[in-house]
């Protein structure tokens, strides 16, 4: 019989599929696993976490509306003594996070208290940050405002993407949680109070959020760029009567005397910024209307 702490896992995307693993590896006595179906409609990269649990014989529970009776009576019948969340969707209640003695615990992907809230790492490289990062936190019920339990830094490469930033941060995850995994199950977990004062957030992101504004730099233009790619629905323009995406960019530093947005070459394709000008590298288009 499995005598470690009774756990719960709420997870999703490429970090709950990273964290799962390390538990099951781990040997951690996980009573059930909450995630969500696989959408047909997204651009799906990352690991399944519903087909991880199951192969480990692992209870799956999937789109359960946690903020309902039933949801509740659910989680407080697998008693579980710790409760982490790695990229769970929805918010889980006060009454949830109560339950386990040991604990809640959520993964972020930013170094908190920077970035807090959604699309962290889009964010971080829309602005041009040159490392982020996974926090493990103490869960509150305001979103990653909870005590530190640990942080991993990693570095934010100029060819860098939202996906392959997301991976480092992955990998980081793995190695937070394993670090500090004992010492959460003997009830000893860290918590370093953040820095309210320093905390930033940021909402989440929608496809009309790729729109290029050629009178940023160009440097700003080829961030966004990189941070909405592929996977994500890619940052767009309207050039030569069509919808333009563009899904990799240059930024290039020469001063230009054309007015922004103005095709400077078509082969290779420039167009100028509001300093400096853009090479595009990778792009694909749409017929408007």
């Amino acid at each position: 019989m499995n005598e470690r702490p009774r756990t719960v896992v709420f997870a999703y995307s490429e970090v709950g599929h990273r964290c799962l693993g390390a538990l099951i590896r781990s040997g951690a006595n996980i009573r059930g696993v909450f995630t969500y179906k696989d959408d047909p409609g997204e651009n799906t990269w990352f690991g399944s976490v519903a087909e991880l649990a199951e192969e480990n014989g692992i209870p799956v529970f999937t789109d359960v509306d946690l903020k309902s009776t039933g949801g509740g009576q659910l989680v407080r019948e697998l008693d579980p003594e710790i409760l982490f969340s790695f990229y769970y969707r929805d918010m889980i209640p006060r009454s949830i996070l109560e339950i386990p003695r040991l604990g809640a615990f959520n993964m972020h992907g930013s170094l908190l208290p920077k970035y807090r809230g959604r699309a962290c790492v889009n964010w971080a490289i829309i602005h041009g940050e040159t490392e982020t990062g996974p926090t493990l936190h103490w869960m509150t019920v305001r979103p990653d405002e909870g005590d530190i339990v640990d942080q991993e830094k990693v570095s934010i490469e100029p060819e860098d993407t939202a996906m392959t930033v997301m991976l480092k941060i992955a990998g980081a995850a793995e190695t937070i949680l394993l670090r500090n995994l004992t010492l959460i199950e003997a009830g000893k977990a860290p918590r370093t109070p953040q820095d309210h004062s320093r905390a930033t957030y940021f909402g989440g992101r929608k496809p009309e959020d790729g729109r290029l504004d050629w009178n940023a730099t160009a440097k700003e233009i080829c961030d966004l760029v990189r941070a909405v790619t592929h996977p994500y629905p890619g940052a767009f323009t309207d050039i030569f009567g069509d919808r333009m995406f563009i899904w990799k960019a240059t930024p290039l530093e020469d001063d230009t005397v054309h007015p922004p947005g103005t095709t400077i070459s078509r082969e290779p394709l420039v167009i100028a910024a509001g300093k400096g000008a853009v090479r595009v590298d990778e792009k694909s288009q749409e017929r408007n209307g």
